[in-house]
């Protein structure tokens, strides 16, 4: 029997010894966290109570302590994310922290998947799907068996990806998640089964996986080869997880497995802010982590570093009516600051004027639109707000719209990168073959079954196979793609040359936008520059994509920074000087599809919480008391049932009136309401402030 040899542990150094002085940068909760020992470790994180800045230390504190920085792995939901804490940390230490490995779960499994994808039959040089190409992989498997169906009560091909993706996301089968979500889709439970396992053979067959299966199958990898477990487990001595309530129950998996060599995990997260579960976050991963491994070591972060006093109390109020829960009460040092107020409006132009007048008054005060913030529970409910503001000349961006790689054009340009990259990519060659003139679904796909033949020669054409009618123009993206793969081009090369071939085909699609298109492409052209191979910028646009293009938003013609309009679920991690929450109606927030499941119920209080705690120092809460309904006309809503019953110490009332005779009397069991005088539009005297 071959000996064996017990590595034993070093020591961590004690925080007297230690470059930093850990004591002065840290509250006690923090410090705590930071210089935790080793082992399973759960930091529950209030809201702006410094859970970032205590992640930075943690990361700082490891290497300063002795730990090989490349035998750490640190977890987030964004790549920039990992990129600025890790930044952070070597600003904060020395150039050691660089060296860190920081990423988001995708790209950690990416790199598994690599290095040891062969080991369950995948290629190095997979390509991964986007969700709009697997949804188009899905329609094609949903064409083949449309003999079988009713088109108008078969799911259509995105809500059917995404039911395939949901169940993998939640470890679910098929039946369960559509028997939970998509309960009139269950008699063709047969079909949508088939449809899922195709898809799975589909992309195995083809060399492609989609972003769940950078998930599952690392998960699987791990799960059924010990050797690669240990092998990859071994080089995560410390293991820290950021915002791991809104993890998954792939991802939590995969923690555990990631640290089941040296068994040091940290989790650092907030139960009240879980609000993903629409994405397949399981907010039961933070609430069982200390049973699902054991002996775990529970800290709190519950100063707030960003809200006064009066904002925590209303938030603490708040959270506090939730069933499961983590017990914590926000503090602040801030102990001075205006009350949180509840405004009631006759109706959505009132309450859209309302903000508005405020939003006036406080940038005539000092505070700068960018400060500000706008939060709805749904994007549709901004829209009445949106023109009062274009009417009164107040810039403002709204958070959403496309990235810049799920763009149309952009698209265009990443398949041609794909097929070069991965020649059996049948999604990106069928976008690149339709978007010549004269190709359509059919013949694009007789043509991709001859490139499949040839398997040795892709880009080579046998024109005797072709129609004149476009022999010339399939003759032409074969010369380009070829002179991609024979020359030495740089990125930033190939991206041109494909640009130059595709400009003709864009202005003949999108005639009408086609200059903005062309800034995007600029653009695009320009962030190729900073990549080094094809495959490393195929993976990091799939992973991480970039916000904003030019078709989305228009320049502002004013240099003054934006107000900001945003979802709840958008803004969070963001903070404001000034929130106003509109909308706040029962149907609204909670939703009127949570009706029934205390769960879900559950996690539309948390979106309350998420709101009320992007607030450093003025809170607006208003609901509009009419409302329209198609065929019904108007009706009177009711405020969200959340802000029932919140004492009058802790959230102000108010009512608005008009400047010269009242509109709306003051509710009767309100006694004492702060008055917004609304200005009539033509009027120029001033308002009473706040």
């Amino acid at each position: 029997m071959a000996r064996q040899f017990v590595l034993k542990r070093e020591p961590i150094q004690e925080v007297s010894r230690l470059s930093i002085d850990y004591r002065a940068a840290l509250n006690e909760q923090q410090l705590a966290a930071v210089t935790a020992d080793r082992g399973p470790v759960l930091v529950v994180a209030g809201a702006g109570t410094g859970k970032t800045r205590t992640l930075i230390y943690r990361v700082a504190y490891l290497v300063d302590s002795g730990v090989r920085p490349e035998e750490i792995v640190l977890l987030t939901f964004t790549r920039r994310s990992a990129r600025e804490m890790i930044a952070r940390a070597s600003a904060l230490l020395d150039g050691r922290c660089e060296n860190v490995r920081g990423g988001t779960f995708h790209s950690y499994c990416l790199e598994i998947l690599r290095r040891h994808g062969k080991r369950i039959g995948f290629p190095n040089n997979f390509t991964i799907l986007d969700s709009s190409d697997a949804a188009d992989v899905v329609d094609i498997l949903r064409l083949q068996i449309k003999s079988r169906i009713d088109k108008k009560r078969f799911p259509r091909k995105r809500t059917l990806q995404g039911i395939i993706s949901g169940a993998r996301n939640r470890d679910e089968t098929v039946q369960e998640y559509l028997e939970q979500r998509f309960p009139q889709f269950m008699e063709y439970l047969e079909i949508i089964s088939e449809i899922s396992a195709e898809y799975g053979r589909y992309k195995f067959n083809h060399g492609l996986m989609d972003y769940d299966d950078l998930l599952t199958q690392t998960l699987f990898l791990l799960s059924e080869h010990r050797d690669v477990r240990n092998i990859v487990a071994g080089m995560c001595k410390h293991v820290l997880v950021d915002e791991y309530q809104d993890t998954n129950r792939i991802q939590a998996g995969l923690v555990r497995m990631l640290s089941s060599v040296h068994g040091n995990l940290m989790v650092v997260g907030d139960d009240a802010q879980s609000i993903y579960r629409f994405r397949g976050a399981d907010f039961r991963n933070i609430l069982l982590f200390p049973k699902q491994m054991p002996d775990t070591t529970v800290l709190k972060l519950e100063q707030n570093y960003r809200s006064t006093q009066q904002i925590l109390d209303l938030a603490n109020h708040i959270i506090s009516r939730a069933r499961h829960k983590f017990d914590k009460k926000l503090f602040s040092d801030k102990t001075e600051g205006e009350l949180p107020t509840l405004i009631h409006a006759q109706d959505n132009r009132f309450e859209s004027r309302f903000v508005t007048q405020v939003i006036l008054e406080l940038r005539e005060e000092g505070v700068a639109l960018s400060d500000m913030a706008v939060l709805f529970r749904s994007g549709f409910n901004s829209y009445d707000l949106e023109v009062e503001l274009n009417r009164r000349g107040i810039p403002f961006v709204k958070y959403g719209g496309l990235k810049l790689s799920e763009a149309a054009h952009i698209k265009d340009v990443l398949a041609h990168l794909k097929v070069v990259e991965n020649p059996r990519d049948g999604v990106a060659w069928n976008r690149i073959l339709q978007l010549i003139e004269g190709i359509g679904p059919r013949t694009s796909q007789k043509i991709l079954e001859w490139i499949e033949a040839s398997p040795d020669e892709p880009f080579q054409i046998d024109e005797s196979r072709f129609s004149p009618m476009y022999v010339e123009k399939i003759r032409a993206l074969f010369v380009m793609l070829r002179s991609l793969v024979s020359t030495q081009l740089t990125v930033t090369d190939q991206v041109e040359v494909i640009v130059s071939y595709y400009e003709p085909l864009l202005k003949r699609i999108h005639f009408d936008d086609f200059l903005k298109r062309t800034q995007d492409l600029e653009h695009f052209v320009g962030l190729a520059e900073s990549f080094t191979d094809r495959a490393t910028l195929l993976s990091s646009l799939a992973l991480d994509p970039i916000e904003l293009t030019a078709v989305d938003v228009d320049p502002l013609t004013d240099d003054e920074p934006p107000l900001i309009l945003s979802t709840i679920h958008s803004a969070k991690g963001l903070e404001f000087n000034t929130v106003f929450l509109i909308h706040a109606l029962d149907g609204i927030l909670p939703s009127a599809y949570s009706a029934g499941d205390e769960d879900a119920e559950e996690e539309e209080l948390r979106l309350l919480y998420v709101a009320v705690t992007r607030a450093a120092e003025r809170l607006f809460i208003s609901y509009p008391a009419v409302q329209y309904r198609r065929f019904s006309g108007q009706y009177f809503a009711k405020q969200s049932r959340f802000l029932d019953a919140i004492p009058e110490k802790l959230l102000e009332s108010g009512s608005l009136v008009e400047q010269e005779s009242p509109f709306l009397a003051p509710e009767p069991e309100f006694p004492r309401l702060p008055e917004a005088n609304i200005r009539p539009d033509n009027a120029a005297a001033e308002t009473e402030s706040w």
